[in-house]
């Protein structure tokens, strides 16, 4: 019998993703965030995570979801890339989710260029669907500059 795939999720706006559980290092509340001249929009700034250097990937505009509201801080989500931590930044965080290896479908055609290729499956949940993240898409450097 296999494990049930075993997802972080979190909330942008009203839509609810998800990301591998083992991807993920740690949940950080707003943390203090250094911008990067000409960077570009999608890469919110940069961390000091106890000593280490993170980059921030603001999942809002390179999803093309839109700004996040003023009063409303980004939670960080710490996973893990081939090319070391990388934070991603969202609205708000979710619960931890088991679902069956066999329950997602692929994402939707509708769906075209960069947001189609962040997405690698889709969940039926009862209420909403949940959009499964492909974090190499995600931290590859075709998704942020």
């Amino acid at each position: 019998m296999e494990t049930p795939h075993r997802f972080c999720t979190f909330y942008l706006g009203e839509y609810l993703f998800g990301l591998t559980l083992i991807q993920v290092q740690e949940v950080l509340r707003p943390q203090p965030m250094t911008k990067v001249p000409l960077a570009s929009p999608m890469l919110a700034g940069l961390i000091n995570l106890r000593g280490q250097i993170v980059t921030a990937i603001d999942l809002r505009k390179l999803l093309l979801l839109g700004e996040r509201p003023d009063n409303k801080p980004a939670m960080n989500i710490i996973i893990k890339s081939d090319d070391g931590l990388v934070s991603l930044l969202v609205d708000e965080i979710g619960d931890v989710l088991e679902l069956e290896h066999g329950g997602h479908e692929r994402p939707p055609e509708t769906l075209q260029g960069r947001v189609r290729d962040c997405i690698q499956g889709v969940y039926q949940l009862p209420n909403q669907l949940l959009l499964v993240l492909n974090c190499a898409q995600i931290t590859g450097s075709q998704a942020v500059t």
